[in-house]
């Protein structure tokens, strides 16, 4: 071939990608398997949008630069957009509200829904034909909210990919579903309702979509693990079904959820609400005094919850204020408390057999009626939380174990493994070196070796000034998890077999497993081929819901924030850059940066990345990550979710000791 030809057939190969479009309107093209990512020129988006998975034509090289061609959106990040609405005589124009380049929509006098010009709107995008200009929208509400909080959390919602209403269809099919339970359905499952069962969820859950039933026999127990069964309402291709896949995932923010089912299914149908019958998928396991798993049995199930505890109550019992009397017990204090022993025999277990004890810390908003937050609260995990984790990870890993074992055709049917990869070298060597600076030392022979390092560490920096930046180092070395039909295993886990069985009502990964379980039951399997483009569109879903719930956080840490301009706080420095260290303050747990900028009076600083520090290059100091630091509130951007500090220097402030988040 020559290398005009070979340049000539280049020229036509189709990149599938993500297209992303900075402010100033210029768009690059981020390619799986590509050094670099791919210029796009403005007028070559091809009806592409901020955030749309693309291919893209490769044009011929010029310099160093590859620069390409939008020739078809593969799939939209988002569909539905705020904005206002200008409404002509026989026409009208949708403006969205985008820090992105963005053309108005045509939107007909038909599909205004009664909205009126100049009013602020949510549209959705309906079609774009070729050859014109503009695309097509229909108003699918009008937005009265209620505040400029209300406001926003729509926003971050929409700007991750996820639509803020149900279509109509969508809602008139779970309209049209019962709770009614007949003799055929009862029939077809076994019948738990006469064994205890209760559920034990945070105060303000409403959607109970896990259970757990007790039951002494002379030689152990059988301890129930009953799921709400979401697939016996959704059906596979219903409108329904469509609507959960694209959404993939329930999204949740400090005020409120935006859910992957409509609340017909995810709060009455589905929920485990105490003194009704449900439909459960289930995993029942025979455990004998010592805590061993004898056996389990796989099947679906119904079921009558006895009692709804929240997490509060439970550890009351595990841990009272007050001691209780044979006289004066809780209700069912015995059951809880044995299972509670379960629970911590499986998590030790876990750690013994090499699972990672990684918690990071979480926080949770107090909000006033207008969703303005009054306060922050550190989340702990306490023994009742454990209590339910380690059986919902018990059942998960039985499930997966269970499918691996089952092969079609002599190969292993596609199932939507959860998996999670050993850490990366390049992001493991640089951190054991910085934690040999404190002291910690890493044996880095083999993949268990590492895991138990690591737990030696956790256990080694409780309550040291550098718990926290150690903490938060260790979690950055480690892969993310994800869904994938190729199965090796879950490292921080310490699990081979692993998958998401147990919360159908806010993920669709445990939809298919119980799809694919029922079939494996049935024996009569029928192999997915889009199994794994299954399993990425909702690993990507996910990922898009974490940042918006990052986002949402970030939004209400500015705002609760802007309360406190000009006043100082302590901080630990959690993160360090070229341009500036940021730095969470001790007490709220609330991120900011100081910007070198401001630190040009004291020095020049340069980044010392194996440090993971800013180096001043005259007086030597140093902003290491994991410092304590002083500063002072500078301002809160609530537009753009940023806080910004500024250092206030302290006399001996390396000496003071960092509040440790755990107790």
């Amino acid at each position: 071939m020559s290398k005009k030809e070979g340049k000539k057939k280049q020229s036509k190969h189709l990149v599938k990608g993500v297209l992303d479009i900075t402010r100033s309107g210029i768009g690059y093209v981020i390619a799986e398997g590509m050094d670099k990512d791919i210029f796009i020129r403005p007028h070559d988006f091809n009806k592409g949008f901020h955030g749309d998975t693309v291919r893209v034509k490769i044009k011929e090289a010029r310099g160093k630069r590859m620069e390409g061609i939008v020739e078809e959106v593969v799939q939209r990040k988002q569909t539905e957009f705020m904005g206002f609405i200008e409404v002509r005589e026989n026409f009208a124009f949708f403006t969205p509200d985008s820090q992105k380049p963005m053309p108005d929509f045509y939107v007909s006098t038909k599909k205004l829904n009664d909205a009126k010009d100049k009013d602020r709107v949510l549209v959705r995008l309906i079609a774009w034909e070729k050859g014109e200009k503009k695309p097509e929208g229909e108003v699918v509400s009008i937005l009265k909210a209620r505040d400029l909080n209300d406001m926003a959390m729509k926003e971050i919602i929409m700007e991750s990919g996820f639509p803020l209403e149900f279509s109509k269809d969508v809602m008139d099919e779970a309209a049209a579903l019962t709770a009614d339970i007949n003799e055929n359905d009862i029939s077809k499952r076994k019948d738990c309702r006469k064994i205890l069962t209760f559920t034990i969820d945070p105060a303000d859950a409403k959607d109970f979509d896990d259970a757990i039933s007790f039951q002494k026999f002379p030689d152990g127990y059988e301890i129930g693990v009953h799921i709400a069964d979401v697939s016996h309402f959704v059906k596979p291709k219903s409108d329904l079904d469509e609507s959960a896949y694209d959404r993939a995932t329930s999204v949740y923010l400090p005020d409120r959820v935006n859910p992957m089912l409509p609340e017909k299914i995810s709060n009455e149908l589905c929920s485990l609400r105490p003194h009704e019958d449900k439909f459960t998928f289930s995993v029942i396991f025979k455990i004998n005094n010592k805590a061993e798993v004898k056996s389990s049995w796989i099947g679906k199930t119904i079921i009558h919850s006895d009692h709804r505890f929240t997490y509060e109550d439970v550890q009351e019992i595990i841990v009272p204020e007050v001691p209780s009397t044979e006289l004066k017990k809780a209700q069912y204090e015995d059951e809880l408390l044995l299972l509670n022993s379960f629970a911590q025999q499986f998590r030790k277990e876990r750690f013994r057999d090499g699972a990672i004890n990684f918690s990071s810390t979480e926080v949770k908003f107090t909000l006033d009626e207008s969703g303005k937050p009054t306060g922050i609260v550190i989340k702990e995990s306490k023994e009742a939380h454990q209590l339910i984790e380690e059986f919902m990870l018990l059942a998960n890993r039985t499930i997966a174990e269970y499918v691996s074992k089952i092969h079609v055709n002599k190969k292993p049917i596609p199932f939507p493994y959860r998996i999670h990869d050993t850490p990366d070298d390049e992001k493991l060597k640089p951190f054991v070196a910085f934690a040999k600076k404190f002291g910690y030392n890493f044996d880095l022979k083999d993949e268990i070796a590492i895991a138990a390092s690591f737990n030696q560490l956790l256990r080694d920096v409780q309550g040291r000034p550098e718990q926290h930046v150690l903490e938060q180092l260790g979690i950055r070395t480690m892969a993310k998890a994800i869904y994938t039909s190729e199965n090796i295993g879950h490292y921080g886990l310490g699990f081979e077999h692993y998958c998401h069985f147990t919360s159908p009502i806010r993920r669709y990964p445990d939809i298919i497993v119980h799809r694919i379980l029922q079939e494996v039951l049935d024996k009569n399997v029928k192999p997915d081929k889009k199994m794994e483009e299954k399993c990425k569109h909702c690993s990507a879903k996910e990922r898009s819901a974490m940042e918006a719930e990052r986002a949402a956080n970030k939004y209400k840490q500015v705002e609760f924030m802007q309360d406190f301009l000009g006043d100082e706080f302590d901080g630990v420095i959690s993160g360090v850059a070229a341009f500036g260290f940021w730095v969470e303050t001790v007490l709220h747990k609330c991120e900011g940066l100081v910007s070198v900028r401001d630190l040009s009076d004291y020095d020049d600083f340069r980044l010392d990345q194996t440090d993971y520090a800013l180096v001043g290059l005259r007086t030597g100091r140093k902003f290491r990550m994991g410092d304590l630091v002083k500063i002072k509130v500078a301002s809160a951007n609530l537009s753009r979710r940023q806080l910004d500090y500024e250092w206030v220097p302290v006399e001996n402030v390396k000496e003071k000791k960092v509040v440790s988040s755990k107790k």
